[in-house]
């Protein structure tokens, strides 16, 4: 049985700090091509990348269970040190990522129709906006796959490979898109050319990365097609329930961009550069949630409960001081933060008006982004449905029955509430079943 360290935070932070890194780089896909996006157009074409990008994520974020389910699986197959179920683990998710993404590439189409239907952007932001997606469209597999292999390093304990995966996928991304857009003077459509190489890439990488992981841990060969579908049971009862949640986080986002569209391109513009504020504290927060999902699903996995009391505690405490931190920064230095994203005068005085939303938005998700770590470890998706789902009925909620006088408000107070929610729920959840 794993024991509990006078050296909690070591044991985060050995995770925690290259997840970090490696998701504060994740979101330069989407900041680099909003970037070159902001100095190759005006507020139209950063709203054709935002949409479309916005599409990509869509429609990939209904697969976050490929990440989420192998790693709490993983981790806790690590920690009760079932060698052949860590190796079946791994083929088994990348085998079902393969398969989806297939899948995505063949309904491209209809998927495509479907989300420029929902978030009626006007014409000239449709256009590009279908340009984008058509493009990237196409590393669906490998998109899909790297995530698995990436729930499963983190079920393993080492954020260290996602770490170099995620550094070389954004170089290709920058230098592609730079070379394809300038040099090559494709114009728009060399900023997704560059994000599908980059995705392709990431794909490659991660698997010798786990190739090389099998040997280091003597796993032995790939299980057999028998030893695969063997315990598929759980694999897709907890899958099922991530899936169901990542739909309701869909709707919510789906929402959100559709109702800016609609609301003029400027708003568009200055929400699509918020929320790719929001991701980047995301992705800090995930850092502290990855250790959350490897270690608490290791001590569950050990069965050592009082370790894993005392990692809940500490990851809390580091999430509030991340959150003070990012809403300090996005509040006071708004203007100087959004300058770095548009060169465009209008683009960032619009979003002075709304500045205090975004400053606010790190301490609304705090709880939600740490208990969803904890609850993956624990592979208590059933909890996590739950809570999206309340979070969920909130959102719409607020912004139907509560209108104001200004529509963005109105919207970015039901976006805070549904993450404000998501924490609440979640802690309710788990002081009920008396882990806390």
């Amino acid at each position: 049985m794993y024991t509990a360290s006078p050296t909690v935070n070591k044991s985060i932070l050995k995770i925690a700090v290259p997840a970090i890194l490696s998701n504060v780089i994740v979101p330069l896909l989407g900041l680099v091509d909003l970037t070159i996006a902001g100095h190759i157009g005006d507020a139209v074409t950063i709203g054709a990348v935002s949409v479309g990008a916005t599409m990509f994520s869509l429609t990939y974020w209904n697969f976050g269970f490929l990440r989420m389910g192998t790693s709490g699986l993983t981790a806790q197959a690590y920690g009760a040190r079932d060698r052949r179920q860590m190796s079946v683990m791994l083929f088994r998710s990348v085998a079902l990522a393969l398969l989806l993404g297939i899948a995505i590439v063949a309904l491209q189409s209809p998927i495509r129709w479907l989300l420029l239907a929902a978030i009626s952007p006007s014409e000239a932001v449709h256009t590009h906006a279908s340009q984008y997606f058509s493009i990237i469209i196409w590393g669906a597999p490998a998109t899909l796959a790297t995530m698995s292999l990436t729930g499963w390093f983190i079920g393993m304990q080492n954020s260290t490979y996602p770490l170099a995966v995620s550094m070389v996928v954004n170089a290709v991304n920058i230098v592609c898109s730079l070379c394809f857009v300038f040099a090559m003077r494709l114009g728009f459509i060399g900023i997704p050319l560059g994000t599908l190489a980059a995705q392709w890439c990431g794909f490659i990488l991660s698997a010798f990365f786990a190739a090389r992981m099998m040997r280091k841990e003597t796993l032995g060969y790939a299980p057999r097609v028998e030893e695969m579908l063997r315990g598929l049971g759980r694999f897709f009862s907890v899958n099922r329930d991530i899936f169901l949640r990542s739909l309701c986080v869909m709707a919510v986002m789906l929402f959100f961009t559709a109702t800016g569209a609609r609301s003029g391109n400027m708003t568009l513009a200055v929400n699509a550069l918020f929320m790719q504020l929001y991701l980047l504290y995301s992705h800090f927060m995930d850092g502290f949630a990855y250790a959350g999902e490897a270690l608490v699903g290791k001590y569950a996995g050990a069965a050592d409960k009082h370790s894993l009391r005392r990692c809940v505690s500490h990851l809390f405490a580091w999430g509030w001081s991340l959150a003070a931190i990012f809403a300090f920064a996005y509040g006071v230095f708004n203007h100087e933060v959004m300058s770095l994203f548009s060169d465009k005068p209008e683009v960032v005085a619009f979003a002075a008006a709304y500045r205090w939303w975004i400053a606010l938005a790190p301490i609304a998700g705090m709880a939600a982004f740490i208990w969803d770590g904890v609850f993956v470890g624990l592979t208590a998706t059933r909890q996590m449905l739950l809570s999206l789902a309340g979070a969920t009925a909130v959102y719409f909620t607020i912004y139907f029955l509560f209108p104001l006088a200004d529509a963005n408000d109105c919207l970015w107070t039901a976006f805070l509430a549904y993450l404000a929610v998501r924490g609440v729920i979640l802690w309710l959840c788990f002081a009920r079943e008396n882990r806390y």
